[in-house]
């Protein structure tokens, strides 16, 4: 039997600077650093340049400690001596790096794909990535969780399987257990076409429950088409129908922005949806079925640099993404603004690259977190204004419960 193939990954880093040093014959050294140099790479026409990619395919893995690496996968490694030996730059294969750089995906938390278009960018997301490893080191626990969830759902995501499912409920302020809204946005792939659907329900014979004491209710104010009217049992009905369907075309993630409350009504006995083998822990390669939870406020934190129990909430969130929530608590509205802002992370470049791109005068040279102006937060407010620019989450809210020091998996805690 033939030895087993073994997939894996290296360092950018050894493959650009050390790999060519192994090399045994001297005339083999200029073929190799000419084809992965810089400007060579993110050629049009190199050979590593998938079709209709714009730029070089390469890879981001983050390790258990939340230090980032650039990588090639070990296919582009073996595909690179080969072709150097077929067009005769080479009189033979050269030989492979050592297995002992070989980092496999057992290894790493999360490994994603990053498109360069230039040299410039690719040396920048370069500098980046060694920049944040830096700010990064003895950061705590729950930051590095949540680096590691969102490079994890940026991979997912690239791969355009399953369905992403925003929902959110509105229910009568004076009792949280009368639901009286539903809301979804979805986004899923058919042969590598976006299928989006998306709605807002209300419970007819809760209509005379209101909110307006404590938040804004915006119940007839549904920002994306008409809202639906229907009694409690076809209300049900219509939920349980939207996840079964889609539990049977791939992984079903049900994305929240905070799911501690949604998640309760789900398995109130109003819905009590179909949620067998719910997961708050994402698998670590993409799964070809289940039902999973992604949380865009726990997302976001990763992406801003916040350590502790502090999340943003979905208008503010939405600001600093460079958007706006129109008529929040309104249930269709917040799930269409939920997945609005999983898409703007989840399609973008790796979380630091992210990061310099979104907010590049924010950014601390020793810190991890942005560094946020309120005005960048509230557009009523002017640069005179003094005020505390973070919204806490409310005290019952089961992440606000641990202390900074807790090393909790923030992506399986509820």
């Amino acid at each position: 039997m033939p030895p087993p193939v073994v997939l894996g990954y290296y360092r950018f880093t050894d493959i650009f600077f050390e790999w060519h040093k192994a090399l045994p014959e001297i005339e083999d050294v200029s073929p190799l650093k000419a084809m992965i140099a810089y400007d060579a790479l993110v050629h049009p026409e190199h050979p590593l340049r998938k079709h209709r990619t714009d730029g070089i395919e390469l890879f981001v893995g983050t390790f258990d400690t939340g230090e980032a690496r650039l990588l090639f996968s070990s296919a582009q490694v073996e595909y690179i001596r080969y072709w150097l030996h077929a067009v005769g730059l080479t009189k033979k294969l050269i030989p492979i790096p050592s297995s002992e750089y070989m980092i496999k995906l057992s290894d790493l938390r999360s490994c994603s794909p990053a498109v360069y278009s230039n040299a410039a960018a690719f040396k920048k997301a370069f500098k980046q990535l060694d920049k944040a490893n830096k700010r990064l080191k003895g950061s705590q626990p729950r930051l590095t969780a949540r680096r590691l969830g969102f490079e994890r759902i940026r991979a997912f995501w690239g791969e355009k399987s399953g369905t992403w499912l925003a929902i959110d409920f509105e229910a009568w302020e004076m009792d949280h257990s009368m639901i009286t809204e539903f809301g979804w946005s979805l986004l899923r792939w058919e042969d590598g076409k976006e299928v989006r659907d998306r709605g807002h329900l209300i419970i007819q014979e809760r209509r005379q429950y209101y909110n307006h004491n404590y938040i804004q209710g915006n119940r007839d104010r549904y920002n994306f088409g008409d809202s639906e009217n229907v009694d409690k049992r076809t209300f049900r009905e219509r939920i349980h129908k939207l996840m079964t369907d889609h539990l049977t075309k791939g992984p079903l993630y049900l994305v929240f922005h905070d799911p501690s409350q949604d998640v309760k009504y789900l398995h109130s006995k109003d819905i009590d949806a179909p949620l067998s083998g719910l997961s708050f822990v994402l698998p670590e390669t993409t799964p070809k079925e289940g039902l999973y939870v992604v949380d865009t406020a726990e997302m976001f934190a990763g992406l801003e640099g916040e350590s502790g129990g502090n999340t943003r909430g979905l208008e503010r969130m939405a600001r600093l993404l460079g958007s706006y929530v129109e008529n929040e608590h309104n249930a269709g509205n917040d799930a269409h603004y939920t997945l609005e802002a999983l898409e703007s992370m989840a399609s973008g470049d790796p979380i630091d690259a992210q990061r310099e791109k979104r907010w590049p005068e924010r950014l601390s040279a020793t810190q991890p977190k942005v560094v946020f102006k309120p005005t960048d937060e509230d557009s009523d407010l002017t640069d005179g204004d003094d005020v505390n620019a973070i919204d806490v989450r409310p005290t019952d809210d089961p992440y606000m419960q641990l202390d900074d020091d807790d090393d909790a998996n923030l992506w399986g805690k509820f």
